[in-house]
Protein backbone atom coordinates (compact mmCIF):
# COMPACT_ATOMS: atom_id res chain seq x y z
CA UNK A 1 0.00 0.00 0.00
CA UNK A 2 1.79 3.25 -0.97
CA UNK A 3 2.78 5.80 1.89
CA UNK A 4 0.71 8.81 2.22
CA UNK A 5 1.45 11.84 3.63
CA UNK A 6 -0.51 12.02 6.41
CA UNK A 7 0.75 8.37 7.88
CA UNK A 8 4.11 9.84 8.77
CA UNK A 9 5.51 12.86 11.15
CA UNK A 10 7.72 14.55 8.58
CA UNK A 11 8.51 17.66 11.00
CA UNK A 12 10.87 15.76 13.29
CA UNK A 13 13.58 15.99 10.32
CA UNK A 14 13.09 19.48 10.03
CA UNK A 15 15.71 21.39 12.88
CA UNK A 16 13.82 24.62 11.97
CA UNK A 17 10.92 26.19 13.75
CA UNK A 18 7.56 25.12 11.94
CA UNK A 19 6.08 27.63 10.01
CA UNK A 20 2.70 29.12 11.08
CA UNK A 21 0.53 30.89 9.03
CA UNK A 22 -2.09 33.48 9.58
CA UNK A 23 -5.33 31.60 10.24
CA UNK A 24 -8.05 34.22 11.26
CA UNK A 25 -6.51 36.34 8.28
CA UNK A 26 -6.58 33.05 5.72
CA UNK A 27 -10.43 32.38 6.73
CA UNK A 28 -11.76 36.08 6.19
CA UNK A 29 -9.99 35.87 2.78
CA UNK A 30 -12.00 33.09 1.84
CA UNK A 31 -15.18 33.34 3.22
CA UNK A 32 -17.84 33.49 1.06
CA UNK A 33 -15.93 33.79 -2.42
CA UNK A 34 -16.00 31.66 -5.34
CA UNK A 35 -12.38 30.55 -6.00
CA UNK A 36 -10.77 27.79 -8.43
CA UNK A 37 -8.06 25.28 -7.61
CA UNK A 38 -6.24 23.79 -10.39
CA UNK A 39 -4.36 20.71 -10.41
CA UNK A 40 -6.68 19.92 -7.54
CA UNK A 41 -6.43 16.58 -7.23
CA UNK A 42 -2.39 16.25 -6.31
CA UNK A 43 -0.86 15.54 -3.16
CA UNK A 44 -0.85 19.62 -2.79
CA UNK A 45 -3.94 20.52 -4.56
CA UNK A 46 -6.27 17.59 -2.41
CA UNK A 47 -4.93 19.20 0.64
CA UNK A 48 -5.84 22.71 -0.54
CA UNK A 49 -8.95 21.76 -1.10
CA UNK A 50 -9.59 20.17 2.51
CA UNK A 51 -8.01 23.56 3.88
CA UNK A 52 -10.03 26.02 1.75
CA UNK A 53 -13.39 23.95 2.22
CA UNK A 54 -13.12 24.60 5.87
CA UNK A 55 -13.03 28.29 5.14
CA UNK A 56 -16.38 28.27 4.25
CA UNK A 57 -15.83 29.23 0.41
CA UNK A 58 -19.17 30.42 -1.38
CA UNK A 59 -17.77 27.66 -4.08
CA UNK A 60 -14.90 25.72 -4.68
CA UNK A 61 -14.24 25.16 -8.43
CA UNK A 62 -11.81 21.94 -8.49
CA UNK A 63 -10.04 21.27 -12.07
CA UNK A 64 -8.05 18.28 -12.57
CA UNK A 65 -7.14 16.27 -15.79
CA UNK A 66 -6.19 13.13 -14.20
CA UNK A 67 -9.69 11.32 -13.76
CA UNK A 68 -9.28 8.71 -10.71
CA UNK A 69 -7.83 11.91 -8.57
CA UNK A 70 -10.95 13.96 -9.40
CA UNK A 71 -12.68 11.58 -8.20
CA UNK A 72 -10.88 10.46 -4.78
CA UNK A 73 -11.05 14.84 -3.81
CA UNK A 74 -14.44 15.07 -4.85
CA UNK A 75 -15.22 11.70 -2.75
CA UNK A 76 -13.27 13.01 0.25
CA UNK A 77 -15.23 16.62 0.22
CA UNK A 78 -18.25 14.19 0.26
CA UNK A 79 -17.16 12.76 3.44
CA UNK A 80 -16.04 16.58 4.93
CA UNK A 81 -17.97 16.91 7.99
CA UNK A 82 -19.57 20.47 6.56
CA UNK A 83 -19.26 19.93 3.42
CA UNK A 84 -18.59 23.22 0.74
CA UNK A 85 -19.98 23.07 -2.63
CA UNK A 86 -18.05 22.12 -4.87
CA UNK A 87 -17.69 21.74 -8.50
CA UNK A 88 -15.67 19.02 -10.24
CA UNK A 89 -14.27 19.83 -14.06
CA UNK A 90 -12.03 17.15 -15.40
CA UNK A 91 -9.73 19.36 -18.12
CA UNK A 92 -6.54 20.71 -18.71
CA UNK A 93 -5.47 24.31 -17.90
CA UNK A 94 -4.10 24.86 -21.70
CA UNK A 95 -7.49 24.51 -23.08
CA UNK A 96 -8.39 27.67 -23.03
CA UNK A 97 -12.33 27.31 -24.60
CA UNK A 98 -12.70 25.18 -21.33
CA UNK A 99 -10.55 28.16 -18.74
CA UNK A 100 -13.26 30.60 -20.84
CA UNK A 101 -16.42 28.73 -19.43
CA UNK A 102 -14.89 28.08 -16.42
CA UNK A 103 -14.40 31.44 -15.71
CA UNK A 104 -18.09 32.49 -17.73
CA UNK A 105 -20.15 30.66 -15.42
CA UNK A 106 -18.38 30.59 -12.33
CA UNK A 107 -16.72 34.21 -12.04
CA UNK A 108 -14.02 32.85 -9.77
CA UNK A 109 -12.34 35.37 -7.35
CA UNK A 110 -9.32 33.78 -6.53
CA UNK A 111 -7.51 31.25 -8.36
CA UNK A 112 -4.67 28.81 -6.96
CA UNK A 113 -2.55 27.62 -9.66
CA UNK A 114 -1.24 23.98 -8.66
CA UNK A 115 -0.93 22.03 -11.71
CA UNK A 116 2.16 21.62 -12.94
CA UNK A 117 4.50 18.55 -14.53
CA UNK A 118 7.82 18.70 -11.31
CA UNK A 119 9.47 15.45 -11.65
CA UNK A 120 12.94 16.56 -13.06
CA UNK A 121 14.12 13.38 -15.18
CA UNK A 122 10.58 12.58 -16.26
CA UNK A 123 10.33 16.17 -18.11
CA UNK A 124 14.04 16.06 -19.21
CA UNK A 125 12.67 13.01 -21.31
CA UNK A 126 9.62 15.52 -22.54
CA UNK A 127 10.11 18.49 -22.65
CA UNK A 128 7.29 19.49 -24.96
CA UNK A 129 5.36 18.67 -22.65
CA UNK A 130 6.86 20.63 -19.57
CA UNK A 131 6.52 23.64 -21.73
CA UNK A 132 3.15 23.06 -22.48
CA UNK A 133 1.69 22.44 -19.28
CA UNK A 134 3.80 24.58 -16.89
CA UNK A 135 4.60 27.78 -19.09
CA UNK A 136 1.57 27.56 -21.77
CA UNK A 137 -1.07 26.24 -19.28
CA UNK A 138 0.16 28.75 -16.98
CA UNK A 139 -0.59 31.81 -20.28
CA UNK A 140 -3.95 30.70 -20.68
CA UNK A 141 -5.03 30.53 -17.12
CA UNK A 142 -3.60 33.89 -16.07
CA UNK A 143 -5.01 35.29 -19.64
CA UNK A 144 -8.62 33.85 -18.53
CA UNK A 145 -8.15 35.28 -15.12
CA UNK A 146 -7.60 38.94 -16.37
CA UNK A 147 -9.95 38.78 -19.23
CA UNK A 148 -12.78 37.64 -16.55
CA UNK A 149 -12.06 39.79 -13.78
CA UNK A 150 -10.25 37.64 -11.33
CA UNK A 151 -9.31 39.31 -7.91
CA UNK A 152 -6.41 37.08 -7.24
CA UNK A 153 -3.79 34.19 -8.67
CA UNK A 154 -1.74 32.46 -6.78
CA UNK A 155 0.55 30.16 -8.37
CA UNK A 156 3.20 27.45 -6.39
CA UNK A 157 6.61 27.85 -8.29
CA UNK A 158 9.54 25.87 -7.34
CA UNK A 159 13.49 27.10 -6.18
CA UNK A 160 14.12 24.85 -9.51
CA UNK A 161 13.37 27.72 -11.07
CA UNK A 162 15.95 29.54 -9.92
CA UNK A 163 19.10 29.45 -12.49
CA UNK A 164 17.48 26.62 -13.92
CA UNK A 165 19.54 23.02 -15.24
CA UNK A 166 16.32 21.76 -16.32
CA UNK A 167 13.73 22.29 -18.64
CA UNK A 168 11.09 22.11 -15.29
CA UNK A 169 12.67 24.20 -13.76
CA UNK A 170 13.19 26.76 -17.06
CA UNK A 171 9.39 25.72 -17.24
CA UNK A 172 8.41 27.34 -13.66
CA UNK A 173 10.59 30.29 -14.23
CA UNK A 174 9.08 31.37 -17.43
CA UNK A 175 5.55 31.23 -15.80
CA UNK A 176 6.33 32.71 -13.21
CA UNK A 177 7.49 35.54 -16.25
CA UNK A 178 4.12 34.94 -17.18
CA UNK A 179 2.54 36.19 -14.04
CA UNK A 180 4.78 39.17 -13.50
CA UNK A 181 4.01 40.39 -17.08
CA UNK A 182 0.07 39.86 -17.09
CA UNK A 183 -1.07 40.69 -13.29
CA UNK A 184 -2.40 44.02 -12.92
CA UNK A 185 -3.31 46.22 -9.92
CA UNK A 186 -7.54 44.41 -10.36
CA UNK A 187 -6.42 40.70 -11.06
CA UNK A 188 -3.00 40.49 -8.90
CA UNK A 189 -0.71 37.43 -9.35
CA UNK A 190 1.64 36.15 -7.23
CA UNK A 191 3.77 33.28 -7.29
CA UNK A 192 5.09 31.16 -4.09
CA UNK A 193 8.59 29.51 -4.54
CA UNK A 194 8.77 26.41 -2.24
CA UNK A 195 11.35 23.70 -1.82
CA UNK A 196 11.02 20.27 -1.22
CA UNK A 197 6.84 19.05 -0.08
CA UNK A 198 7.90 16.06 2.36
CA UNK A 199 5.21 13.42 1.94
CA UNK A 200 4.20 14.70 -0.93
CA UNK A 201 2.76 12.39 -4.26
CA UNK A 202 6.84 11.12 -5.99
CA UNK A 203 8.64 12.94 -2.83
CA UNK A 204 12.21 11.45 -2.11
CA UNK A 205 10.70 10.96 1.62
CA UNK A 206 8.37 8.81 0.40
CA UNK A 207 10.23 6.58 -1.88
CA UNK A 208 12.85 6.53 1.01
CA UNK A 209 10.14 4.72 2.92
CA UNK A 210 8.98 2.26 0.73
CA UNK A 211 12.76 1.63 0.08
CA UNK A 212 13.36 0.69 3.50
CA UNK A 213 9.91 -1.11 4.02
CA UNK A 214 10.94 -3.54 0.99
CA UNK A 215 14.25 -3.44 3.30
CA UNK A 216 16.30 -1.38 1.12
CA UNK A 217 19.02 -0.30 -1.00
CA UNK A 218 17.92 3.08 -0.23
CA UNK A 219 19.06 5.05 -3.05
CA UNK A 220 20.88 8.67 -2.87
CA UNK A 221 21.61 10.44 -6.09
CA UNK A 222 25.10 11.84 -4.72
CA UNK A 223 26.12 11.80 -0.60
CA UNK A 224 26.51 16.10 -1.15
CA UNK A 225 23.34 16.73 -2.67
CA UNK A 226 20.67 19.16 -0.32
CA UNK A 227 17.49 20.87 -0.88
CA UNK A 228 15.27 22.73 0.91
CA UNK A 229 12.37 20.92 2.72
CA UNK A 230 8.40 21.80 4.27
CA UNK A 231 5.95 19.90 5.21
CA UNK A 232 2.74 19.47 3.74
CA UNK A 233 1.18 21.20 6.60
CA UNK A 234 3.57 24.45 5.88
CA UNK A 235 3.06 24.12 2.18
CA UNK A 236 -0.58 24.52 2.34
CA UNK A 237 -0.14 27.21 4.69
CA UNK A 238 2.23 29.51 2.63
CA UNK A 239 0.29 28.60 -0.58
CA UNK A 240 -3.17 30.00 1.35
CA UNK A 241 -1.26 33.16 2.82
CA UNK A 242 -0.71 34.41 -0.53
CA UNK A 243 -4.80 35.53 -0.72
CA UNK A 244 -3.53 38.41 1.56
CA UNK A 245 -0.43 39.58 -0.25
CA UNK A 246 -0.88 43.23 -0.84
CA UNK A 247 1.16 43.13 -3.89
CA UNK A 248 0.86 41.93 -7.41
CA UNK A 249 3.21 40.40 -10.06
CA UNK A 250 5.68 39.64 -7.22
CA UNK A 251 7.72 36.29 -6.26
CA UNK A 252 7.57 34.99 -2.85
CA UNK A 253 9.48 32.64 -0.48
CA UNK A 254 9.38 31.09 3.06
CA UNK A 255 12.11 30.90 5.26
CA UNK A 256 13.45 27.83 5.00
CA UNK A 257 16.72 27.80 6.93
CA UNK A 258 19.82 26.07 5.30
CA UNK A 259 19.27 23.19 2.24
CA UNK A 260 19.63 20.01 4.54
CA UNK A 261 21.39 16.87 3.26
CA UNK A 262 19.01 14.29 1.24
CA UNK A 263 21.53 11.51 2.83
CA UNK A 264 20.94 12.78 6.12
CA UNK A 265 16.83 12.61 6.01
CA UNK A 266 17.51 8.97 4.45
CA UNK A 267 19.47 8.04 7.58
CA UNK A 268 16.59 9.74 9.74
CA UNK A 269 13.70 7.69 8.45
CA UNK A 270 16.05 4.55 8.56
CA UNK A 271 16.78 5.15 12.48
CA UNK A 272 12.92 6.29 12.63
CA UNK A 273 12.40 2.48 11.50
CA UNK A 274 14.58 1.03 14.47
CA UNK A 275 17.37 0.24 11.72
CA UNK A 276 21.12 1.14 11.16
CA UNK A 277 21.90 2.78 7.79
CA UNK A 278 24.38 0.86 5.71
CA UNK A 279 23.95 -2.50 8.54
CA UNK A 280 20.16 -3.65 8.55
CA UNK A 281 19.19 -0.84 5.20
CA UNK A 282 21.85 -0.44 2.68
CA UNK A 283 22.13 2.97 1.42
CA UNK A 284 23.41 3.34 -2.42
CA UNK A 285 24.45 6.16 -4.49
CA UNK A 286 23.24 6.25 -7.99
CA UNK A 287 24.84 9.44 -9.42
CA UNK A 288 22.97 12.89 -9.83
CA UNK A 289 19.95 12.62 -13.14
CA UNK A 290 19.81 14.19 -15.99
CA UNK A 291 18.55 18.38 -14.91
CA UNK A 292 19.29 17.62 -11.41
CA UNK A 293 21.63 20.02 -9.41
CA UNK A 294 24.07 19.54 -6.08
CA UNK A 295 22.28 22.06 -4.35
CA UNK A 296 18.88 24.22 -4.99
CA UNK A 297 18.74 27.81 -4.16
CA UNK A 298 15.46 30.08 -3.93
CA UNK A 299 16.98 33.07 -4.59
CA UNK A 300 19.38 34.22 -7.71
CA UNK A 301 22.67 36.18 -7.50
CA UNK A 302 20.51 38.53 -9.47
CA UNK A 303 17.49 38.76 -7.12
CA UNK A 304 17.22 39.98 -3.71
CA UNK A 305 14.89 39.39 -0.55
CA UNK A 306 12.83 41.65 1.19
CA UNK A 307 10.32 41.38 4.06
CA UNK A 308 6.74 41.59 2.89
CA UNK A 309 3.43 42.43 4.83
CA UNK A 310 3.07 38.52 5.48
CA UNK A 311 5.37 37.48 8.12
CA UNK A 312 6.09 34.22 6.50
CA UNK A 313 7.19 34.87 3.36
CA UNK A 314 9.73 37.32 2.19
CA UNK A 315 9.53 39.48 -1.76
CA UNK A 316 11.81 38.54 -4.32
CA UNK A 317 12.85 41.64 -6.60
CA UNK A 318 13.38 39.91 -9.72
CA UNK A 319 13.78 41.14 -13.52
CA UNK A 320 10.74 41.17 -15.04
CA UNK A 321 9.79 40.49 -18.71
CA UNK A 322 7.94 43.14 -20.68
CA UNK A 323 5.07 42.24 -21.74
CA UNK A 324 5.11 42.39 -25.58
CA UNK A 325 8.33 40.21 -25.01
CA UNK A 326 6.75 37.59 -22.95
CA UNK A 327 3.41 37.37 -25.44
CA UNK A 328 6.45 36.73 -28.33
CA UNK A 329 7.80 34.29 -26.50
CA UNK A 330 4.26 32.37 -25.69
CA UNK A 331 3.63 32.55 -29.53
CA UNK A 332 6.76 31.01 -30.30
CA UNK A 333 6.63 28.29 -27.89
CA UNK A 334 3.03 27.80 -28.91
CA UNK A 335 4.59 27.18 -32.35
CA UNK A 336 7.44 25.03 -31.58
CA UNK A 337 4.99 22.91 -29.50
CA UNK A 338 2.83 22.46 -32.82
CA UNK A 339 6.22 21.32 -34.54
CA UNK A 340 7.76 19.51 -32.15
CA UNK A 341 11.18 20.85 -32.48
CA UNK A 342 13.00 20.14 -29.15
CA UNK A 343 16.02 22.01 -30.60
CA UNK A 344 14.19 25.14 -31.74
CA UNK A 345 12.48 24.51 -28.05
CA UNK A 346 15.93 24.98 -26.31
CA UNK A 347 16.97 27.73 -28.27
CA UNK A 348 14.06 29.64 -27.55
CA UNK A 349 14.35 28.66 -23.70
CA UNK A 350 17.38 30.47 -23.70
CA UNK A 351 16.87 33.21 -24.76
CA UNK A 352 13.55 34.00 -22.75
CA UNK A 353 15.60 32.47 -19.76
CA UNK A 354 18.92 33.22 -20.37
CA UNK A 355 20.29 31.70 -17.23
CA UNK A 356 19.14 28.46 -18.02
CA UNK A 357 21.99 25.42 -18.43
CA UNK A 358 20.25 22.60 -20.50
CA UNK A 359 21.72 19.35 -18.98
CA UNK A 360 23.48 17.29 -21.81
CA UNK A 361 21.05 15.03 -21.65
CA UNK A 362 18.51 17.31 -23.12
CA UNK A 363 20.66 18.32 -25.63
CA UNK A 364 21.56 14.89 -27.00
CA UNK A 365 17.62 14.64 -26.93
CA UNK A 366 17.39 17.56 -28.88
CA UNK A 367 20.02 15.87 -31.59
CA UNK A 368 18.34 12.62 -31.55
CA UNK A 369 14.87 12.55 -30.61
CA UNK A 370 14.44 8.87 -30.72
CA UNK A 371 16.87 8.54 -27.24
CA UNK A 372 13.02 9.80 -25.72
CA UNK A 373 12.11 6.36 -24.78
CA UNK A 374 14.84 5.50 -22.62
CA UNK A 375 14.44 5.41 -19.07
CA UNK A 376 15.11 8.24 -16.26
Amino acid sequence: MPYKADHHDWGTFLTRRPIEGDAARVQAAHEGKTILLTGAGGSIGSALALKIAATEPRLLILLEHCEQNLYQIHSELDRFGKVAPHVTVLGDIADSPLLDEIFAQHHPEIVYHAAAFKHVPLMELNPLAAIRNNTLGTHVLARAAVAHGAQRLIMISTDKAVDPQSVMGASKRLAELTLMALGNDRTRMNSIRLGNVLGSQGSVGLLFLQQIARGGPVTVTHPEVRRYFLTLDEAVGLILTGTVLESCGGIWIPELGSPLKVLDLAEHLIHQAALAPGVDVPVVYTGLRSGDKITEQLVSSRESREKGSASELYRISSTPCPLLDLESAIAELTDILARRDVAALLQALRRSVPEYQPSASLLELAKNPEIRTHHA
